[in-house]
């Protein structure tokens, strides 16, 4: 039998096949859980199914786009159908080659319209099919992913950062609302995470990786498995009295008086001018 927090329960993560959503999915296989990995990208999805099941996990592949109704109507009957429950869901997806650093005013609408589908809008049908089922298993847990970013501002980030504070509201919103069917609704805000990608990136650049370390209290920036041990928290319960709560994992770095802040790394970088050559912005 499984064993494990999360043991028996049905999962369905967005955006599972790499980085946080593929750490969450994994994480919660360990705890016992079977989970619908979901993602555009399938062969990546498949490598992240493999790895949880070579570990002894229950895990099954979905392709979809979640920026479509009929996409995610069919993700969550396919979890549904596949292991007759529904017990949590972690909105994770993020939409592929998303737009980048474009002054507000210069937003294409297209690009506002598909972040907003993906990132956004994919959490509310998201809820729409799943909490029937979430009330027929007597409750259950559904995070959806935000972002510090949607607690502060960064110039050039417009899209980003204000689905990533509609995230919240509508955290809030799920939370009132279904809480009486004993539905838990929580948001998690990341700060910077190495992802797989990431990754890639600061191979080429250590010294600008050490650089964003030194903005975090910790002195070091997040990796996945930071996130998806939040989530696997505030799914089990152990978090059974919490909800509506945007969870902020970020490793202190928004909690720091700016000025203070702003001196320290601004000695930082004189001490290390002779290596800081390359920034991603």
């Amino acid at each position: 039998m499984p064993t494990g927090r999360l043991a028996d329960r049905v999962a369905i993560v967005t955006g599972g096949a790499m980085g946080i959503g593929g750490a969450t999915a994994r994480r919660l296989a360990e705890e016992g859980a079977r989970v619908l990995v979901v993602d555009v990208d399938e062969e990546a999805a498949r490598r992240n199914v493999e790895t949880i099941r070579s570990a002894g996990g229950t895990a099954e592949v979905f392709q979809t786009d979640v920026g479509s109704e009929s996409g995610v109507q069919a993700m969550v009957e396919r979890a549904v159908g596949h292991w007759s429950r529904l017990d949590i869901v972690v909105n994770n997806a993020y939409p592929v080659g998303s737009i980048g650093r474009v002054e507000s005013a210069n937003v294409p609408e297209d690009a506002w319209d598909r972040g907003f589908d993906v990132g956004l809008k994919a959490m509310f049908r998201t809820a729409r099919f799943a909490v029937p089922h979430l009330r027929q298993a007597g409750g259950g847990s559904i995070v959806n992913m935000s972002s510090v970013h949607g607690l502060l501002a960064e110039p050039g980030q417009l899209v980003y950062e204000t689905l990533k504070a509609g995230v919240i509201s509508l955290t809030r919103q799920l939370a009132v609302e279904y809480g009486p069917a004993g539905i838990r609704v929580n948001a998690i805000c990341p700060g910077h995470i190495v992802t797989e990608r990431m990754a890639e990136r600061w191979r080429e650049h250590p010294e600008t990786l050490r650089f964003f370390a030194e903005q975090y209290p910790l002195r070091r920036t997040g990796v996945p498995n930071d996130i998806a041990n939040a989530v696997i928290f505030l799914c089990s319960d152990e978090a059974s009295f919490i909800t509506g709560q945007a969870l902020v994992v970020d490793g202190g770095l928004s909690i720091q008086l700016q000025e203070e802040f702003g001196v320290r790394l601004a000695r930082y970088a004189q001490q290390h001018a002779d290596t800081l050559k390359w920034f991603p912005f």
